[in-house]
């Protein structure tokens, strides 16, 4: 009788950060960033620097055993119902060995937001930054399970993008307040090439690899994001 085989820690790691990438390049907000260049010339590169920051705040589960992996989605899950409980009880965190290595939403829409602000100039003043961190926070399970269907969500959501560019407009009827839309006029597309977006037909790249950092901690207890170098 065949058995299931489930997939590997790397393939995990490898889902979770695909998952990651396609969630900031559906993120409207960062989008619009994008291709105004409000993060400089090269926007299009902190974005994918933005992604591996944001891989960076879980550890990297690649390097685990499949009986490690079972483990961490023991822990991860048993922490995430923890944070639950401890919110709609309004009781504060208290300090765990596991605290310092699985980020929680606040922490992961902290970042999401402080980077924003840091390195695109905007503040995020809608709901989204938290629904981004909401939806990593969601796919970190899924991918920790072995479960992909999210992250194939997201691709086709993504390729479905292809030949749309997401604008800003004002609204009609309020003034110095602004609405995100999409125009799906291809005549567009050689501007967004110009604005150095990426093609929507394509994944968006998976975050580089690069040799982790200790996090810095500040005395209020949040972890310090280190800016791109510009």
């Amino acid at each position: 009788m065949a058995t299931s085989t489930s997939p590997s820690p790397a393939t995990c790691q490898s889902n979770f950060e695909q998952g990651v990438a396609l969630s900031l390049h559906l993120w409207e907000a960062l989008t619009v960033a994008v291709q105004n260049n409000w993060g400089g010339p090269d926007s299009s590169d902190k974005r994918d620097w933005f992604a591996g920051a944001i891989v960076d705040l879980f550890p990297d589960v690649s390097i685990l055993t499949p009986a490690q992996l079972q483990q961490r989605t023991t822990q991860q899950q048993q922490q995430q119902q923890q944070q639950q409980q401890q919110q709609q009880q309004q009781i504060t965190p208290a300090a765990t060995a596991g605290d310092a290595e699985e980020p929680d939403l606040q922490d992961v829409e902290t970042v999401l937001l402080q980077v924003m602000i840091d390195e695109f100039d905007v503040n995020v003043d809608d709901d989204s930054g938290f629904d981004v961190a909401e939806q990593l926070m969601r796919l970190r399970g899924e991918c920790l399970r072995g479960k992909f269907d999210g992250v194939e969500v997201l691709r086709r959501r993504w390729e479905a993008r292809k030949g749309s560019k997401v604008v800003m407009k004002k609204a009609e009827d309020q003034e110095d307040e602004t609405d995100w839309d999409t125009d799906e006029n291809e005549d567009e597309d050689a501007e967004d090439e110009a604005n150095g977006d990426v093609e929507m037909g394509d994944a968006p790249p998976a975050p580089a690899r690069r040799e982790r950092e200790e996090p810095k901690v500040d005395e209020d207890g949040f972890t310090k994001v280190t800016r791109r170098k510009r």
